[in-house]
């Protein structure tokens, strides 16, 4: 489970762990993450340069216990798509 917190405050807390991971990969992408209440979904924008790549979150994923490694790697995964737009 990535936050046991809802909505904007589970945000706040998937950016610094996701902000955790990039700087691992990247000290130079930047990360912000919010919540959209009509999806329910956390929108997740990967920044780098001009170059911004977005993607989503489902709070299944971010509030099930277990599927961490599973959105590590699909950050993971976006990282080197955006890598692959510069």
């Amino acid at each position: 489970m990535l936050s046991s917190q809802r909505g904007d405050a589970a945000a706040a807390e998937i950016q610094r762990w996701a902000s955790a991971i990039a700087k691992r990969i990247d000290s130079e992408i930047g990360i912000t993450v919010e919540f959209d209440a009509d999806s329910n979904t956390f929108i997740v924008r990967l920044i780098k340069f001009a170059r911004v790549l977005i993607f989503r979150f489902s709070e299944s994923q971010v509030h099930t216990d277990g599927r961490e490694a599973e959105c590590e790697r699909t950050l993971n995964r976006k990282i080197k798509d955006l890598w692959n737009l510069l």
